[in-house]
């Protein structure tokens, strides 16, 4: 593996990650010089920038979860609004890229628009993130008081919620309590009240009666 990280011209190799120590201000200067590229990814915390270049397995897999949430949703009727890319901001606090979020109960406040001002507009209600290199972590969801984290990692689907000031590993999603996700790379996804078939790629959706 490699990388490029300098004023002129920023590479790494596919499933790099690259920590570095900096401020806001160099955040910034690296978000504006990448412009609408969506790789590699960036990440900033106080005092340190992360890239990552995702392995093509992480985009295949966002996709996946994607639409579970987008049928399950469908099927209950419910509106909402869905994002792929979008960056998170708060100044000098937090720069993050969720692989995909979803606006449920909030769906109407970000209807139709084209910019998020995080300091005074609702965050996501449910964010996806698909951990293949060890670059997620769902406290960096904190500032933003995101509700429920998906995070899947080496193979095993994990639901964070939000309680108090902390994420906590939940069984079912708040959105679907009656529904436990369960990952299977190969298969067919399928459940007693949603059906989603992808070639060698899914889901299995058990549906749990009350």
């Amino acid at each position: 593996m490699f990388a490029i990280i300098t004023p002129e011209k920023i590479q790494l190799s596919a499933g790099a990650v690259v920590r570095l120590p900096g401020s806001w201000q160099d955040y910034q200067t690296l978000t504006q010089h990448l412009g609408d590229r969506s790789i590699p990814r960036i990440k900033y915390r106080p005092g340190e920038i992360l890239l990552m270049s995702p392995l093509p397995r992480h985009g295949r897999e966002a996709h996946i979860i994607a639409m579970v949430v987008t049928a399950l949703l469908d099927h209950l009727g419910q509106d909402y609004e869905a994002f792929t890319p979008l960056t998170m901001e708060l100044p000098e606090i937090s720069g993050i890229e969720p692989d995909y979020c979803f606006y449920i109960d909030n769906w109407a406040a970000v209807a139709g628009k084209d910019r998020i001002n995080w300091e005074i507009e609702p965050s996501p209600d449910l964010v996806i993130e698909i951990d293949v290199t060890s670059y997620t972590d769902v406290n960096d969801y904190l500032p933003y008081r995101v509700p429920e984290v998906w995070l899947y990692k080496k193979n095993q689907l994990k639901i964070y919620q939000l309680q108090s000031d902390r994420y906590t590993i939940v069984t079912s999603s708040r959105f679907f309590p009656n529904i436990i996700p369960l990952l299977s790379l190969s298969g067919e996804a399928s459940s007693k009240s949603v059906k989603l078939s992808r070639s060698q790629t899914g889901f299995k959706l058990i549906h749990c009666s009350n």
